[in-house]
């Protein structure tokens, strides 16, 4: 809906930026690197996420799946959308969920990011399944010292204040400066691929 939007002649008529439809990229971070890793092609799988809670109930995502479980009748696993022509993923959810076969068929140009102590979505459940199962062409980085939500920008005061667990900052890690080479790279990538 995103794409269809930002590429219709509504959004043409009322904005200044001219959105070339041949040359989306998707960018996605925790959840939203799922969806990304979805609409690239990645199928997930109900029963994976199942048996993973079963064995790892205290795992974040699985906790919050006990809250809200998820239904299966308006689960969409294949999410496919083939106007993306380059994804970035940083510290997606769920990795462990997406299909090897989906994950391998995967042929537009990916950047995978991973949080080096990552608490929310450790490893080896998340990110390295789907490092493993994509194609050998995927950039793939580490950052060192980094938890989850560093991924995030650093946090207005108020944020902070009404936020905490996503604006704690991680003991030795520099959020500010991270975000400085975080954007660099992530834009070139962009101007590379597309």
């Amino acid at each position: 809906r995103l794409i269809d939007h930002m590429t219709g002649e509504r959004f043409a008529r009322v904005s200044p930026i001219a959105v070339d439809a041949g040359r989306i990229g998707a960018f996605g971070f925790s959840a939203g690197g799922f969806t990304v890793t979805s609409a690239i092609g990645g199928v997930s799988d109900l029963e994976q996420i199942a048996d993973h809670c079963v064995d790892q109930a205290d795992d974040f995502a699985c906790r919050l799946i006990a809250l809200q479980p998820i239904d299966s009748a308006t689960w969409r696993p294949d999410a496919r959308d083939d106007r993306i022509k380059a994804a970035v993923i940083a510290a997606p959810a769920l990795g462990f969920s997406f299909t090897t076969d989906s994950l391998a068929r995967i042929r537009i140009p990916v950047q995978l990011w991973r949080a080096e102590d990552d608490q929310i979505l450790p490893s080896p459940y998340n990110v390295e399944p789907i490092r493993d199962r994509l194609p050998a062409a995927t950039e793939y980085r580490v950052v060192e010292g980094a938890g989850h939500y560093d991924f995030l920008p650093p946090c207005s005061p108020a944020l902070a204040e009404a936020a905490p667990a996503i604006c704690a900052p991680t003991p030795g890690f520099d959020r500010a400066a991270f975000h400085e080479t975080f954007n660099r790279d992530v834009v070139s990538f962009f101007k590379e691929q597309l």
